[in-house]
């Protein structure tokens, strides 16, 4: 039988060894990570791919469907599983206050099983993934999701297994809808496939995928360099 107690005390120890650090620099590269903001003009390079690929009434559809995946992965995380699990974050718990390390002071709301950051995150990299059909990019669209999570762990303000949950929870939510988008698209659209390098199986273009990667890419350059900043500053 699963003991949950033994469970919670895991994964408080956990977050005790991956919260924070001494130094500045990481604190400003996790601070800028967990930004949403940050991760906005590769989003804007994301919705150029898919109606660059897409007649405009099949990129609507992508982009609904995408949408209502996200809110369903935020809702499911915020509006419900916050509410009924009640579980403090590490930096509102009161047992651990004084040992969990925040950054600018950030300690966010009451409660964090399970996490809106990485539900969000997972599901829009699954759907992608799965719409676009390529190999590397979903690598990278995964590994663009955990960073963001994992920095939720740094920031003091979700454990672990609020992180492992959330991932989960997001990556069904776009599966079922990426299923849904599956069903539509064949009931309203003509999908012919592709069988060519310059091409995935669902019709992008590879060059336009690598679009998508050089912008999350830059957009990383742009976090280092945020942290860079951030440490410079603090000697000035």
């Amino acid at each position: 039988m699963i003991d949950i107690q033994q469970l919670i005390q895991t994964d408080q120890h956990l977050l005790l060894q991956l919260n924070g650090s001494d130094s500045l620099f990481w604190d400003g590269v996790m601070w800028t990570v967990s930004d949403t903001k940050t991760w906005i003009p590769a989003a804007v390079v994301l919705l150029y791919v898919i109606f660059k690929n897409c007649k405009l009434s099949q990129g609507m559809l992508v982009l609904l469907t995408l949408a209502l995946v996200v809110l369903c992965a935020d809702q499911f995380s915020s509006g419900l599983c916050k509410n009924y699990f009640m579980r403090f974050r590490p930096s509102q718990e009161p047992a651990l206050t004084d040992l969990v390390q925040v950054v600018n002071g950030y300690r966010g709301g009451a409660y964090g099983f399970i996490s809106s950051h990485a539900a969000n995150t997972f599901a829009i990299a699954v759907f992608v993934s799965l719409l676009i059909r390529n190999g590397w990019l979903a690598f990278t669209m995964l590994f663009w999701a955990l960073v963001p999570s994992f920095s939720r762990i740094y920031l003091g303000v979700h454990y672990p297994g609020d992180i492992i949950f959330g991932a989960l929870a997001g990556s069904v939510i776009a599966v079922i809808g990426y299923v849904i988008f599956l069903f539509l698209q064949k009931k309203l659209f003509r999908n012919p496939q592709y069988i060519s390098s310059q091409y995935t199986g669902s019709g992008f273009k590879t060059s336009d995928v690598c679009m998508i990667q050089s912008a999350l890419l830059l957009s990383f350059i742009s976090v280092i360099v945020a942290g860079m900043i951030v440490a410079r500053n603090s000697f000035f």
